[in-house]
């Protein structure tokens, strides 16, 4: 029977493990060796903290095609990485100007803005590297699957490109597709590009990637709204960040749209439409099943 928690334990240990080791001035030094204090400032950044479920999902779906965990583990952490790449940047005062992240200081307040842009910039480059090491997988063809998918998920039309609808909205105004499809690019394109990612590494055929995509995609909705809720209901304290900021900068949320009677109903059925997208995988889903229910009800 599947054990969500001692799966979520585990793959947490895991990554705060292999990164550590990967965050080394040895590891990422190339022509020149790696500046301590850059490398200092992406492991305050990485380490000691996050509850790591993009990496999680790429286990998750690999899973599906009897990938053992260990195998998943690398592309994983290329996500990890991507993904406190773009909480260093968030938090900076040109964009979401947070001094709390994970219970302690950001980047920029613990060393400095300039220090914290180009730790940002090392952990995006870096993940790069890790999916196109042959230690991720021996097949070149898959690596390049690998590192298109990242890209796709990461870039101007996926996590980045959503970053820019936010901040246009804080001044012009969204309409509740407008916000929809910037969720989906901000934060839903990672969470869609790490089920992908799993799959890729598992062999999935186009359809069995379809069915997961639809999965992802759901899972990502359900992420972002339950995180829109969660910035209203909970404390700084329970969150380690600071909370109610939504408003405050006036970002557009669909709390603010539907309220948070309208938005937990959404919150509902999104996760019954990433459920019901499983039903062809049997058991062998029920680690993504339970991810997903876990979004939901989540309180930090």
């Amino acid at each position: 029977m599947y054990d969500f928690p001692a799966d979520l334990t585990d793959v947490a240990s895991a990554v705060e493990t292999a990164l550590a080791q990967q965050l080394d001035n040895a590891r990422l030094s190339g022509p020149g060796p790696a500046p301590g204090r850059l490398v200092d400032s992406m492991r305050h950044g990485s380490l000691e903290g996050g509850k790591r479920l993009r990496p999680l999902l790429v286990r998750q779906a690999a899973a599906i095609f009897n990938i053992p965990a260990a195998q998943a583990l690398t592309a994983g952490l290329a996500v990890e990485m991507v993904h406190c790449y773009s909480l260093v940047h968030d938090d900076l005062p040109a964009m979401d100007d947070d001094d709390i992240r994970r219970g302690r200081p950001t980047v920029h307040k613990a060393y400095d803005e300039a220090t914290a842009i180009l730790a940002g910039d090392a952990l995006l480059t870096h993940a790069f590297g890790l999916l196109a090491d042959p230690a991720c997988h021996p097949d070149p063809a898959v690596r390049i699957a690998l590192v298109r998918e990242l890209a796709a998920g990461s870039g101007a039309g996926g996590m980045v490109g959503g970053q820019m609808r936010d901040i246009e909205g804080e001044q012009a105004g969204l309409a509740a597709d407008e916000i929809s499809t910037m969720q989906a690019m901000k934060t839903g394109a990672l969470i869609r590009a790490s089920v992908r990612i799993g799959a890729i590494l598992g062999g999935a055929d186009a359809r069995a990637l379809s069915v997961l995509t639809v999965y992802a995609e759901a899972a990502g909705r359900a992420f972002q709204l339950a995180d829109d809720i969660l910035d209203v209901t909970a404390t700084a304290e329970t969150m380690g960040k600071a909370t109610g900021k939504d408003a405050t900068h006036g970002k557009q949320t669909l709390v603010a749209q539907l309220g948070l009677d309208g938005a937990r109903a959404l919150l509902n059925q999104t996760v019954s439409e990433a459920l019901s997208a499983l039903r062809t995988f049997g058991p062998k889903a029920d680690g993504l099943r339970a991810t997903v229910r876990y979004f939901a009800s989540r309180e930090h």
